[in-house]
């Protein structure tokens, strides 16, 4: 299905000044509303399997769409090394700001969930031409990198961390090539927790979960309904589903979750 949808074209923006400033690569179709915007996961980028999903998906019915890759990531510049949860969101408020108009779904994949519930947060504060129609979150990992990596990592991993800066964790995914857990991503993600206290967005939000996630446990997913307003908001937890919830059911759950809010 998606192989006879051409690409959207490519197009970059800068953000940042200085040794901080980087290109930020951007992917949209114009269309009608609601808009929808990809926020993809730790390590991931705008290609994947459920991204390339969606925008079939949003082709198909002629609905605005825009993905991007955060700096370090895809087909954006930057170091990985380089990337702090508050750097990946001024990325993606730089892109909702530039590229969005009228009412907007936020899908947020894993760390995507964080990063969809920051911005959701910065998109109420400042008025602008976009507004937020909506969240689906898939396996949302909101502060992971306190509560996924750092309370669980073993006193050795802490002191390399603390000591040499990064430590390498090995990776299940992509190539299997290990990648830097630095100090400053855990450091600077304190920042940025939203576990702690209400979480009052105004819209509709819909949560879906693998029940056999390694990486996400459910509990993860179940302690942040607690924290959204019971009004609106759905968790769905998919028995048999992994973290990168990418079969072809688990697709036609999101895409009925995005088709639901609007």
């Amino acid at each position: 299905m998606t192989d006879a949808i051409p690409d959207a074209a490519l197009e970059f923006i800068d953000v940042g000044e200085g040794p901080s400033a980087r290109r930020i690569a951007v992917r949209r179709r114009p269309g009608k509303g609601p808009g929808l915007v990809w926020l993809g996961g730790f390590k991931s980028d705008m290609q994947g399997g459920k991204a390339v999903a969606l925008d079939a998906w949003a082709h198909e019915r002629g609905r605005a769409i825009v993905r991007f890759d955060y700096s370090g990531h895809g087909e954006s510049s930057g170091d990985f090394a380089d990337g702090t949860i508050g750097s990946w969101l001024e990325d993606s408020f730089a892109v909702f700001e530039r590229f969005c108009d009228g009412p907007q779904i936020l899908i947020g994949s894993s760390m995507g969930g964080w990063m969809a519930l920051l911005l959701a947060r910065e998109i109420k504060k400042r008025a602008g031409k976009a507004s937020l129609a909506g969240l689906v979150l898939i396996a949302p990992a909101p502060d992971f990198t306190e509560e996924l990596m750092w309370k669980n990592f073993s006193p050795a991993v802490k002191k390399e961390i603390e000591t040499r800066g990064f430590w390498l964790r090995p990776s299940e995914y992509g190539d299997g090539t290990p990648y830097p857990i630095t100090r400053n991503l855990i450091e600077e993600g304190r920042n940025h927790l939203v576990l702690g206290s209400a979480i009052d967005l105004g819209c509709p939000v819909r949560i879906l979960q693998g029940a056999k996630d390694p990486d996400v446990p459910w509990q993860h997913a179940f302690a942040l309904t607690h924290r959204l307003p019971a009004d609106d908001v759905v968790l769905t937890m998919i028995q048999d589903g992994d973290h990168r919830l990418s079969r072809p059911q688990d697709f036609a759950r999101i895409l009925a979750a995005v088709a639901e809010i609007g």
